[in-house]
């Protein structure tokens, strides 16, 4: 009798040993934002043009269109080209507030309307939870490395051009 309670006890600690690795890996799996990884998305083939006074300028970007993507964004980014930067795509104008959490990249963050024209331009301070908001309702947010918007000379009114905006207006 003693003999198939061990072989019992062995079968359950194995069966549970199962379950807790089969946990393990597909926790794994999911996206990073909450567990201290950043996310990373595939960057659009097509580039963003920003039209300036001074001319265009071009930023590989990725796409956070949805809620999932939206809300994870540049998180535990600590790094990103200066010509790189995330678009987030709303489905509709609404008002949106942005902070910087678990951001440890101080960043532009440039709201624009359902026309893509820029409506403002913001700073993002690392680590803060301090809401940041244009004020008004927007269609897209671009978030860029810090200083980028003015070094490209990106102001209010300036256009922004890229498939996902273009289709916004039609």
């Amino acid at each position: 009798m003693t003999h198939r309670n061990w072989l019992t006890t062995g079968v359950v600690c194995a069966a549970i040993a199962f379950v807790i690795a089969t946990g393990a890996f597909f926790h794994s799996q999911q996206p990073a934002s909450a567990d201290s990884r950043a996310m990373i998305l595939a960057v659009d083939p097509q580039p963003l043009v920003a039209v300036t006074k001074g001319g265009e300028r071009s930023f590989s970007v990725e796409i956070a269109d949805t809620s999932a993507k939206r809300e994870a964004g540049l998180m535990f980014r600590e790094e990103m080209a200066d010509n790189h930067g995330m678009l987030f795509v709303f489905e509709e104008p609404r008002d949106v507030s942005f902070w910087m959490k678990n951001t440890p990249m101080p960043l532009d963050l440039i709201f624009v309307g359902q026309d893509g024209r820029v409506r403002a331009i913001k700073q993002g301070e690392p680590q803060s939870e301090a809401m940041i908001s244009p004020g008004e309702p927007v269609r897209f947010v671009l978030e860029l490395k810090a200083g980028t918007a003015a070094r490209g000379g990106i102001e209010d009114g300036d256009l922004l051009r890229h498939p996902a905006i273009g289709t916004a207006h039609n």
